[in-house]
């Protein structure tokens, strides 16, 4: 059985990407397609070797590889020196993006298994070819964020004229690509629901996963709360901004993102912004933390949450959306319920009044629910099931 998987974008580092990596890790002979590499943020993940031309509309990556992807081939579409030269701005190439995937070839593979939230449902396989789908979310900026998306952009009414007929444009082919996927898995119930409600498929839930024994127990614990997130307006680090500003606690935010500055200029003295760490300090960070705050309402799945639980640590999240499938209110954490600042700072307050009657040992437990091994194996089994299915075997 011949094996590729595909990725939207390696633009960060994030919990789609790591579903990425833990692909690869099942399918080590897979190569990764994907629309384009930024080698300045990931460069942390990759040998830097040179990259090698191919042909028309693809670029080789030869032996340059993500941590733990030894002899891994990555292959991106004719989107990467656009890309480069848009320094990974890449709103701007929104555009491009449906034909860059439609270029991608996949001749030769029996199962193509795309790690997506956008893109990679429209690649285009051969009628033997099984597509299997690992969605995180619906296209965010298409069906459930469209008008913050565009509000977020800060457009004049003529560019808000053009920029909602593109927009249109590109939802009329998500909904046509998604037909291309033979079958659907989903990151969590929530964008189960959100397949069936706007692809009118169905898909079967498996949970992302966690290498939970990278994480362990610590007894001693330091005086901060803890972020670690993309600073993007869909993330809503800005509330716990807001929260901590009120209470006057210290927080700790891990990550980059486009509203980094702005959110720095928010922020009190109580609230350090770190930037990116790599996964030994972040690993340290978890362990010393008070509590982990996710502040993102609406949230699909998050992994942050699961790799703080996987150290014991409660978790302060939103009671909307995905978190209600990670989370315990009351055994793991604290769940708010508005997007806003102050409720966010309500649900931190009620966190302080029972922080010790947490169990480091029983959240952990509770993590183990997620790890790496359990995903794998569903992993496995379904592809070979499906792949069976299709031969006839």
């Amino acid at each position: 059985m011949k094996i590729a998987i595909a990725h939207d974008f390696l633009n960060s580092i994030g919990g789609a990407e790591r579903v990425t990596l833990a692909l690869s890790r099942i399918f080590p002979d897979a190569p990764i397609y994907t629309l384009f590499i930024n080698r300045r943020i990931v460069g942390d993940f990759f040998t830097p070797l040179e990259i090698i031309p191919n042909k028309r509309f693809s670029y080789f990556t030869k032996n340059r590889f993500l941590t733990g992807f030894k002899n891994k081939k990555i292959i991106t579409s004719s989107l990467q020196k656009k890309a480069q030269f848009l320094r990974f701005r890449h709103k701007y190439l929104l555009p491009l993006m449906p034909q860059a995937v439609e270029e991608l070839n996949f001749t030769g593979f029996d199962v193509v298994i795309s790690s997506e939230s956008a893109w990679m449902k429209g690649i285009l396989t051969k009628p033997e070819t099984l597509h299997i789908s690992y969605c995180h979310t619906p296209t965010r900026f298409l069906w459930v964020d469209r008008e913050k998306y565009l509000a977020q952009q800060g457009l004049g009414f003529l560019q808000s004229f053009l920029a909602r007929r593109m927009l249109s444009k590109i939802m009329i082919w998500d909904r046509l690509a998604a037909d291309r996927v033979d079958y659907w898995l989903a990151n969590s119930f929530l964008t189960k629901e959100r397949i069936r409600k706007f692809y009118k498929k169905e898909a079967e839930v498996i949970y992302p996963p966690v290498d939970t024994s990278r994480f362990n127990l610590r007894k001693t614990k330091k005086d901060y709360f803890l972020v670690i997130s993309r600073l993007s307006p869909y993330k809503m680090v800005d509330l716990a901004v807001l929260a901590f500003n009120k209470l006057g606690l210290n927080l700790i935010i891990i990550g980059e993102g486009s509203q980094k500055k702005e959110l720095e200029r928010k922020a009190k003295k109580n609230i350090k912004f770190l930037g990116f760490q790599d996964d030994e300090q972040i690993l340290r960070y978890y362990k010393e933390c008070r509590a982990f705050v996710f502040p993102t309402f609406y949230e699909d799945f998050g992994l942050t949450p699961v790799e703080a639980m996987a150290c014991g640590k409660p978790v302060i999240a939103s009671g909307v959306g995905g978190s209600r499938e990670s989370l315990e209110e009351g055994e793991t954490g604290e769940f708010f319920f508005k997007p806003s600042g102050d409720s966010l700072a309500e649900a931190v307050e009620r966190f302080l009044k029972k922080e010790e009657s947490f169990s480091p040992q029983k959240i952990r437990e509770h993590a183990l629910k997620f790890d790496r091994k359990v995903f794998e194996s569903k992993i496995k089994n379904f592809v070979e099931e499906k792949y069976n299915e299709v031969k006839g075997n």
